[in-house]
């Protein structure tokens, strides 16, 4: 069902990116949004990774670096039946994570020095199963992706605010300008559902994968407590990579509003628990095994 509802956003975001292009340019505007789309995601494909990554200052480790981390990353890798995806730390007190990749050949995982100072060892396992989960399905594609398309609609209204109009165009002025500001409010909205809608696939296939649903519930728990009162100054930077991240590293929404880039974390620790079984989650020691 998540994948059907993820199809159908990601079609609404085409469909609104050439029907802008329609507005503006009629059949030819059409033709050229799309083109302009196929072009960044193109781009997006090859260079997501990358960008995703040094915007938030992850550095590459090897198992020397970090082995407890490394480790836990390779066996869940195994068990995910997934290759083993590069490794980074990001040196940032905020306890988050997040996945990045075009492919699962070509994945990575990034976990900061606060989740692995702060978080017990099976919350910090929940948490890189929930990214693994996100290479596995696929989601790190996905997501750049909505966010590619999304862009692309908002540089089409800044287009079309300056664009000359033709005296003979049938065009509607009112509907043009409708449109300006609509579409790219749309594709925001279109953006942030596709985004929540794969964050609680994720968190299913992470407690399958590490089989421990209530330490990934714990740890949804402290992460977002932890984000409201530490700064993550390169998300604050780049707020547009906030929907990478396990938990909104910006600020907590208390529901699953149209604009927030994560479910309410209590809905995602509610569906943890039901799939568990058991009652409200207890919380595991806060000391970490990395200092």
């Amino acid at each position: 069902m998540n994948l059907f509802k993820t199809g159908l956003l990601m079609a609404g975001l085409t469909a609104l990116l050439m029907a802008f292009g329609f507005v503006i340019g009629r059949e030819t505007g059409m033709i050229l949004a799309l083109i302009f789309a196929i072009g960044t995601n193109l781009f997006t494909y090859w260079n997501a990774d990358k960008m995703v990554l040094r915007m938030n200052g992850a550095r590459q480790i090897n198992r020397e670096d970090a082995p407890q981390y490394y480790d836990m990353v390779e066996r869940l890798a195994r068990r995910a039946n997934l290759p083993m995806p590069k490794v980074f730390i990001m040196e940032q007190d905020q306890p988050n994570a997040f996945a990045t990749g075009r492919n699962p050949e070509n994945a990575a995982v990034a976990a900061t020095t606060g989740l692995l100072r702060r978080l017990s060892p099976d919350e910090v396992e929940g948490v890189m199963a929930h990214e693994l989960a996100h290479v596995k399905n696929r989601d790190t594609l996905i997501m750049a992706v909505a966010a590619t398309i999304a862009g692309a609609i908002s540089m089409l209204a800044n287009f079309g605010m300056f664009m000359p109009r033709d005296r003979d165009s049938n065009a509607n002025p009112i509907s043009m300008l409708a449109m300006m500001i609509l579409a790219p409010l749309g594709a925001m909205i279109v953006q942030m559902a596709v985004s929540r809608t794969r964050e609680y696939a994720a968190d299913r296939t992470g407690a399958e994968i590490s089989g421990k649903p209530l330490a990934l519930a714990s740890a949804l728990r402290r992460i977002e407590a932890s984000a409201r009162g530490i700064p993550n100054d390169a998300a604050e930077a780049n707020p547009a990579m906030a929907h990478v991240f396990i938990i909104n590293p910006l600020h907590g929404g208390l529901r699953d509003n149209l604009f927030s880039t994560h479910p309410a974390t209590e809905n995602r620790i509610a569906a943890l628990q039901e799939m568990a079984g058991q009652s409200p989650v207890q919380e595991a020691p806060a000391s970490g095994p990395w200092g």
